[in-house]
């Protein structure tokens, strides 16, 4: 009796999950969910004019590029967004020599400790420290950006979807609510206004849900002056930055391309190889005829 009751009770259970399965299915087949009001001013993420030279299954890293980039990170980003995981002498990899990587990461503070007292205390970076963090916690990041941390930038590419599309978008795509509009023409501020950026937040049309605490960070031509005499337009750093952390994410993008490259040329040469081997062997054996 008891386990009549048993399989009963299970055998409800079963019936009331796939009721309600089959009414959530017709529920999001036949009344998709409302999508709120800024939702027709979100765009997509874009490449600059011209692309990156690293896409593509023949692309390169663009080693000027990533110095100009570097550079950026160091002038605008990295007083808020650390790069916890990637070291000073890293940068032998984009084209700095051994003494410019010394020089580079003298010229940062870490933190050490101090040999006299053994307390905590800064001191000029060596080239096997990482980069440091501008904030001594998580409490002092939200402190001093309205509450929202910074995200670490070490990985931001690969955490992202379409990672340095969005970054390059992010970072030159802050507008003015107030006259941007969206393919229908309505103006954000008129068709949206509950979603205006409230007090410390700021109109970026490639942000997720619009508002971002972060402020622009590249905001005039020039801001940076690149070393190798390129013009810095607002775009322009955008794309180099984004080209820079695209690489701190992952270091061995183009290696990779070029070792798949050899790969499949070795694939193909043993799938030859194997062709004319099997010919071989079964070159003096004669198919049975059917009769």
């Amino acid at each position: 009796m008891i386990r009549l009751v048993g399989i009963l009770i299970g055998l409800g259970f079963t019936v009331v999950v796939l009721v309600s399965f089959g009414f959530g299915a017709y529920t999001a087949v036949t009344e998709p969910a409302e999508k709120p009001a800024y939702y027709s001013f979100h765009l997509d993420s874009v490449e600059p004019e011209g692309g990156f030279q690293f896409n593509g299954p023949l692309g390169t890293w663009d080693i000027a590029q990533l110095q100009r980039g570097y550079q950026v990170y160091k002038e605008v980003c990295a007083a808020c967004h650390s790069m916890d995981y990637v070291a000073f002498r890293n940068l032998e990899q984009i084209g700095y020599t051994e003494e410019q990587v010394k020089a580079e990461a003298e010229s940062w503070m870490v933190p050490g400790i101090n040999p006299d007292t053994g307390e905590d205390a800064m001191r000029p970076g060596l080239p096997t420290d990482n980069f440091p963090s501008p904030y001594p916690n998580a409490i002092a990041a939200a402190a001093a950006n309205n509450n929202a941390i910074p995200p670490d930038l070490s990985l931001i590419t690969k955490a992202r979807n379409n990672g340095t599309n969005y970054v390059y978008s992010l970072l030159a795509g802050y507008d003015d609510p107030n006259t941007f509009t969206n393919e229908a023409g309505e103006v954000f501020a008129e068709a949206a206004p509950d979603y205006m950026p409230g007090p410390g937040l700021n109109f970026n049309p490639y942000f997720e849900n619009i508002n971002i605490a972060m402020a622009p960070p590249i905001v005039v031509d020039n801001q940076v002056t690149y070393t190798d005499g390129t013009e810095a337009t607002v775009e322009q750093m955008s794309a180099d930055v984004a080209a820079f952390l695209t690489w701190t994410a992952e270091p061995s993008l183009v290696e990779r391309k070029q070792t798949g490259w050899w790969i499949l040329a070795f694939t193909l040469f043993a799938t030859i190889l194997a062709w004319f081997a099997k010919k071989q062997i079964w070159a003096g054996v004669k198919p049975k005829r059917k009769d």
